[in-house]
């Protein structure tokens, strides 16, 4: 008997929600529009109803007409048809009671895709536990990415027709026709550097390198601090700063208060007022703190798999980061290293933001007369450069000559730049407020 019910037992799906969708679509076409961005065919547990569908999605691409008779005509031509297909085609419109409910429909049959998706991941990794392949973590890790993977809407290892990427593609182009920075990614804050890399893209991996005193973390902290005024949340990991050191940058950043007062307390009436209001604007942005020294790449990726409307990722900084098997050290850090860039690249892509990695530099630049940094000045691995889409060097010539004609001005070299051209542009610093602001004047490679 129990064998009996395992095999009479089916996966979720609802046979009216399927029928309805496809008959309000065939007595309505124009409500073809509103199911397409919702359902795939996929999302269809029969295969004559997923067969049906798909040829809809076919022909809707195709701006062609679609009602029963031209759909089933499509269907012959595809070799899709049988004896009763007609019939079929016929009796869903028939017990449709109305199109106007399609969109519910729709969501009863997404619902239980859904389910049959979570159905099949707890199978896979039930599998993996009974097989034995691998360590606990591992296993966590490619678990999450199958629920992870359902939680987006998308499969792991589904391919993606070329003509379902086109309108996406189009969409984003007029919405950047609309807008006046016309950047296709988020504003950094500093316009100097915007032109040059297009803003922060989706899936972007970011390397922003420098010596230790330059002010990488600042210029970090002052993108995400934009970012998030834009009404976005950002996750930063910092590995050396505690949350309240960041907290207390952030508040000297936003108030214009210097730095030093913040850290002895040493304030002023006026201080207090400026303090009060930056308080309440950071109050309102979604900005994630975590201090924990000892993420690995795996732990940070989990993280922002929980956060909605996650729009950035900043990662204070690449060597102090662990391995997946908790540790620093070991007898070739640089592959280590060469790991973890690799798979923050491919936390970029999944999560589907960019990701700013800051990251020390070797000593090689002290060395030389010219002191401004170097691609091959990143330290302990060339993997970095590789899998970066784009790369920032900061330098301050006023850090190594006291005489610097060049006071409190930063050049932020774009070494690398997937997305166009490289260069440099110059940035004002202002070491009391730990910020950074576009001066008016930018060049390119001079000599």
């Amino acid at each position: 008997m129990a064998n009996e019910d395992l095999l009479l037992r089916q996966m979720p799906h609802s046979l009216e929600g399927e029928q309805a969708v496809l008959g309000s679509m065939l007595i309505d076409p124009d409500c073809v529009k509103n199911v397409m961005d919702r359902l795939r065919p996929g999302d269809f547990y029969l295969r004559q109803n997923r067969e049906i569908f798909e040829t809809i999605y076919t022909m809707f691409s195709y701006a062609r007409p679609i009602d029963g008779i031209t759909v089933f005509g499509e269907m012959e031509k595809a070799g899709l048809t049988d004896g009763n297909t007609r019939s079929y085609l016929a009796q869903l419109m028939e017990i449709t009671p109305t199109s106007a409910n399609v969109l519910e429909y729709a969501a009863i049959v997404r619902d239980k895709a859904l389910l049959r998706q979570v159905a099949q991941a707890a199978g896979e990794i039930t599998a993996l536990v009974q097989e034995g392949m691998g360590e606990a973590g591992e296993i966590l890790e490619a678990s999450e990415q199958k629920i992870y993977a359902i939680r987006r809407g998308q499969s792991a290892q589904e391919m993606v027709p070329l003509r379902q990427v086109l309108p996406d593609v189009l969409d984003r182009l007029g919405e950047m026709s609309e807008h006046e920075n016309h950047l296709p990614g988020l504003s950094t804050g500093l316009s100097a550097i915007d032109q040059k890399i297009t803003g922060l893209n989706k899936s972007d991996l970011i390397l922003l390198a420098a010596r230790p005193g330059m002010g990488k973390t600042s210029l970090a902290l002052n993108v995400a601090l934009n970012v998030a005024r834009e009404g976005k949340t950002v996750a930063v990991f910092s590995l050396e700063m505690s949350r309240e050191q960041l907290a207390t940058r952030l508040l000297s950043s936003e108030a214009l208060v210097e730095n030093n007062r913040l850290r002895t307390g040493l304030l002023r009436e006026t201080d207090w007022e400026k303090i009060a209001g930056a308080a309440t604007v950071l109050n309102r942005l979604d900005i994630r703190i975590d201090d924990n020294p000892l993420l690995s790449v795996a732990d940070m990726n989990a993280k922002c798999r929980r956060l909605e409307g996650l729009a950035l990722v900043v990662v204070d900084y690449l060597q102090l980061m662990t391995s997946a098997g908790g540790g620093r050290g070991g007898e070739n850090r640089q592959q280590v290293v060469s790991d973890m860039s690799r798979m923050l690249k491919i936390m970029a892509k999944e999560l589907n933001v960019p990701v700013i990695c800051l990251s020390q530099l070797s000593r090689a630049n002290e060395k030389r007369d010219d002191k401004r940094p170097m691609l091959s000045d990143l330290r302990e691995s060339g993997a970095i450069e590789q899998d970066a889409d784009i790369v920032l060097f900061l330098y301050r010539d006023d850090y190594y000559n006291e005489d610097s004609e060049k006071h409190n001005i930063a050049e932020c070299i774009v070494a690398k730049n997937r997305h166009g051209e490289t260069g440099k542009v110059e940035l004002r610093w202002m070491p009391e407020y730990t910020q950074f602001s576009t001066l008016d004047k930018r060049y390119d490679d001079e000599d």
